[in-house]
């Protein structure tokens, strides 16, 4: 099928990041710093979570006081796992927002290095505002997916895997499209026509992003992957727009 055919391309499209570690190894090294700190303060965020989220799930299900086992337990076990489902889909937009902000000026020369080995680097300049910018973006988008996430949850039987489905696939575009903004801003592309070029591949985009995501899941995997998806976010732009200029050619 095109469309699965689409969506592993995108997930080899990060594999050719990771493969940049060979090919560039000091330059991707620049971004394990940034990755390392964005990682910590996510970690001392996540630890109080996890050892309140028994007498949080207790504080949102009052009305199942009363239930017998093993429905209570049941009950209060599928929401504890909801909510950090919902917790691991906006950590993931938080951490490449705050990964790319902190590190702005690494990723700057790791994307750069990437479209300069490939034999073109834009000349246009990518500014550490319309990175903060963007990252803001990113971090209300993935609040709102979050939040899908766990109505999406709450429902019986099949809310836990639907929603794990639906917020990997609408976090993954989202991480797709914030990674791939460096080499759209340099290029002069606007919003729109960023948002067209993504569009255009979206099955790609897509595996791209929930490759990344599932690599960030991975103890440790974060810090790796963000240089590798870095590279591999300018190799995903740069296949996106050639096959546009093929495509207005063809049709010209």
């Amino acid at each position: 099928m095109p469309v699965l055919r689409e969506f592993f391309t995108g997930v080899r499209t990060l594999l050719r990041g990771f493969g940049m570690w060979k090919s560039h190894t000091r330059l991707l090294a620049l971004g394990l710093i940034p990755a390392f700190i964005a990682w910590a303060l996510l970690l001392a965020a996540a630890v109080p979570l996890l050892i309140w989220l028994g007498p949080i799930t207790d504080w949102m299900t009052p009305f199942a006081d009363g239930w017998p086992e093993p429905w209570l337990g049941l009950l209060r076990f599928g929401l504890g796992a909801v909510i950090v489902i919902a917790a691991l889909a906006l950590s993931a937009a938080i951490f490449t927002a705050l990964t790319l902000t902190i590190g702005d000026p690494f990723y700057q020369r790791i994307w750069r290095g990437v479209e300069r080995s490939l034999g073109e680097e834009p000349t246009g300049e990518t500014g550490l505002r319309t990175t903060i910018g963007e990252g803001i973006r990113l971090v209300v988008l993935g609040i709102l997916v979050a939040l899908l996430t766990l109505l999406i949850g709450v429902l019986p039987l099949v809310g836990g895997v639907t929603a794990s489905v639906i917020g990997v696939l609408l976090n993954g575009r989202l991480l797709a499209r914030e990674l791939t903004g460096r080499a759209f801003d340099a290029r002069g592309l606007s919003g729109y026509s960023r948002s067209e070029l993504l569009g255009s591949g979206r099955a790609r985009v897509i595996g791209f992003g929930v490759a990344t995501q599932l690599c960030f899941l991975v103890p440790f995997g974060a810090i790796v992957t963000m240089p590798a998806a870095v590279a591999g976010s300018t190799l995903l732009a740069r296949d996106l727009l050639a096959r546009d200029l093929q495509r207005r050619s063809d049709h010209a």
